[in-house]
């Protein structure tokens, strides 16, 4: 441990040597002017930003009809249009340097300054490949500070500080670099991962040879594809030993088994339904008392809209082991029957006309596939009878279409003269009895 004090302590005294040993090179003559044409840069860049930045932001400001991509690369320039300029003039000054004198030491400063700021400006660009705003942060920074050390001379001084701050655990050194080098190998693959899943969920969607369960089963087998091996290759790079790990996981594994039936359920349920293409996005399906239309299907749950606006996250597993109506599974085509009386006075043969003429005037209802009345049986106070018709769209809803046909065998009713009648009671008051003498 005193040793590991030791080491430490003198690689801060080695990196404090350095930082003073520049710092003294700094008041050298020929890096003073070089310093001095640095803060006019600035100045400039300063100033050319203040007079070029509301002009751009109100030429930005009159685009319409751009692609978002296009504006969102705007905003992103308009923002480092300061940091443009000035490395733009540092560059500037750089080659005017160069022109007038030959001696490398007298722009080495402004080479190296300009170096750094293209770098910062390209790490600024690169970092909003991610898309959490903390961690855009933390990347950004730390590849800041990792850029500029690097051009500084540091980063090897650097490099062993922190692979010194370590814990060793047999043969296993664990060292503070060694995580950051996992922590920005994995972000980088995951990063990768994202973008190839990303483009491949894109195609795959838009490929109408596939099925929308196909698609979905797909683009989830690939997402699980991709970042696992992102994460496994990243602890590989960093030389993790992944045959521990494999025993340790699959320990785990046995005892989240136990503890997480239902969710290994759902999951395996999940993964069925894909396959077998009994259900897919878009479909209209009932389940028990829900009845409404597909809008996801998930790893654990399928999310089911009704027509009330209200979602339901049904488990996949209820969908397999229970009984699921699926109004549009193998076509389109849903028959509907609506039951109702007339008259024993009214005649039967026009009562059935009417009630096909009134139910294929309805929108709805199907031209090709023409609706059919038949007699069901003679009640007690009606002659009772089914109507039978057919749509294609039953995501519209079913209720509503039978309220339009009853209003349609209503208004014909009312027009031929049609009866629809209605248990009568009749209630006799009956006097006082008289006693027999």
């Amino acid at each position: 441990m005193n040793a590991e004090l030791a080491s430490l302590a003198e690689q801060l005294l080695s990196l404090w040597t350095r930082a003073l040993s520049e710092a003294r090179l700094m008041l050298l003559p020929s890096r003073l002017y070089q310093i001095g044409i640095l803060f006019l840069c600035i100045f400039l860049a300063w100033a050319l930003n203040r007079w070029i930045n509301p002009r751009i932001r109100e030429w930005m400001h009159g685009l319409e009809g751009k692609p978002k991509w296009q504006l969102r690369t705007l905003i992103l320039l308009h923002r480092r249009l300061g940091l443009m300029i000035f490395t733009l003039l540092i560059w500037i000054a750089a080659w005017l340097m160069a022109e007038i004198t030959p001696f490398i030491s007298r722009r080495f400063l402004l080479e190296l300054v300009g170096t750094i700021a293209l770098a910062v400006l390209l790490v600024g660009f690169a970092a909003r490949l991610v898309r959490n705003q903390l961690l855009r942060r933390i990347v950004t920074w730390s590849l800041w500070i990792y850029v500029t050390l690097y051009y500084i001379g540091l980063a090897d001084e650097l490099t062993r500080f922190l692979d010194a701050l370590a814990i060793d655990i047999g043969e296993f050194h664990l060292s503070l670099l060694r995580i950051l080098q996992a922590l920005i190998v994995i972000g980088t693959l995951f990063t990768l991962a994202r973008l190839v899943t990303h483009s491949a969920a894109t195609r795959i969607q838009n490929n109408e040879n596939i099925s929308p369960s196909m698609q979905v089963l797909t683009v989830k087998f690939l997402q699980v594809l991709l970042f696992g091996a992102a994460f496994f290759i990243g602890l590989k790079v960093v030389g993790v030993d992944l045959t521990g790990l494999a025993v340790l996981s699959g320990a785990i594994g046995v005892g989240l088994g136990f503890g997480l039936q239902k969710v290994v359920s759902n999951l395996v349920s999940g993964v069925i339904i894909l396959l077998d293409k009994s259900i897919k996005p878009g479909d209209v399906i009932s389940i028990g008392d829900t009845f409404g239309w597909i809008n996801s299907l998930g790893a654990r749950y399928v999310s089911i809209t009704t027509r009330d606006g209200k979602e339901y996250l049904i488990p996949n597993e209820d969908l397999i082991t229970g009984q699921v109506v699926n109004w549009s599974h193998s076509d389109d085509f849903v028959r509907l029957d609506i039951h109702f009386g007339t008259s024993y006075g009214d005649d039967p043969h026009l009562v059935r006309r009417l009630a096909i003429e009134a139910a294929t005037r309805v929108d709805r209802v199907l031209a090709t596939r023409p609706p059919v009345c038949h007699i069901t049986g003679f009640g007690d106070s009606s002659v009772d009878y089914i109507l039978r018709f057919w749509i294609t769209d039953p995501s519209g809803g079913l209720t509503n279409i039978r309220g339009n046909v009853y209003l349609a065998l209503w208004d014909a009713f009312q027009e031929n003269g049609v009866s629809i009648p209605f248990p009568q009671r009749e209630v006799r008051m009956l006097g006082p009895q008289i006693a027999a003498p």
